[in-house]
């Protein structure tokens, strides 16, 4: 897989101006990065025909540093949101084991805010060992204030008064199934909370990519950066 020249003219004006000698344009880094992100490679590994590795890790490295791939994330994300008729967005982390110790230890856990099946809004990174919860509300703050009404889905780890309250406060519907030993437990949408498995789908999407299903980078930067990466290819699409 390539992205052609027809996907990289959807994102080329929020990417860099290159100017100068420059041996390497911003297509071909892309697609090295790809190479990268699809086959789980060291960086030294990757063929000579993308080029020098240590150019392409450079510009990942900076581009994810300064907010580059962020912009190209929420550029396509935009123009998805437009798209759909948001109804609900929904809540959910997954697990991610590393390649060494990173600094969530063995493991990563991936918490995420989606639209649908192909729809990211945010998401973030925590120790794998962390209750979702208290990522879940850094999540719902980050996005701050939503149309009132908005159905907001999620599961138990989600369900604690806090969290509830909070997503009311920023004008969310919380759908969430009440713990077993509640005393006074809620009623909830059955049918729309169905759709919670649109997060399940998302998250299988970058996983596919091997730099993502283990956790090879020791910075949370190159890691988000390789997940915003994964999340826009798949736009892409």
């Amino acid at each position: 897989m390539e992205i052609t020249a027809a996907q990289y003219e959807r994102i080329a004006p929020v990417l860099p101006i290159q100017r100068g000698n420059v041996k390497l344009s911003n297509l071909q880094v892309l697609n090295a990065i790809l190479y990268v992100a699809e086959q789980g490679c060291q960086w030294r590994g990757l063929p000579a025909r993308f080029g020098n590795w240590h150019t392409v890790y450079t510009r990942m490295n900076r581009w994810s540093k300064n907010g580059v791939i962020d912009r190209v994330f929420e550029h396509l994300q935009r123009e998805q949101i437009v798209r759909i008729k948001l109804e609900a967005v929904a809540m959910d982390s997954t697990i991610v084991k590393s390649i060494g110790k990173s600094r969530g230890g063995w493991s990563t856990k991936i918490h995420m805010v989606a639209a649908d099946a192909r729809t990211a809004i945010t998401f973030s990174l925590s120790p794998g060992q962390a209750h979702d919860a208290p990522e879940g509300r850094k999540l719902l703050t980050r996005l701050g204030p939503q149309r009132p009404g908005l159905s907001l889905l999620m599961d138990r780890a989600y369900e604690g008064n806090e969290t509830r309250q909070l997503a009311l406060a920023l004008g969310f519907m919380p759908v969430v199934p009440p713990l077993s030993t509640r005393v006074h437990p809620w009623a909830y949408d059955r049918e729309i909370y169905q759709r919670r498995n649109q997060i399940e789908r998302l998250f299988r999407r970058p996983k596919g990519f091997s730099r993502i299903f283990s956790r090879f980078e020791k910075l949370d930067v190159l890691f988000l950066g390789f997940i915003s990466f994964a999340l826009i290819l798949d736009a892409l699409r």
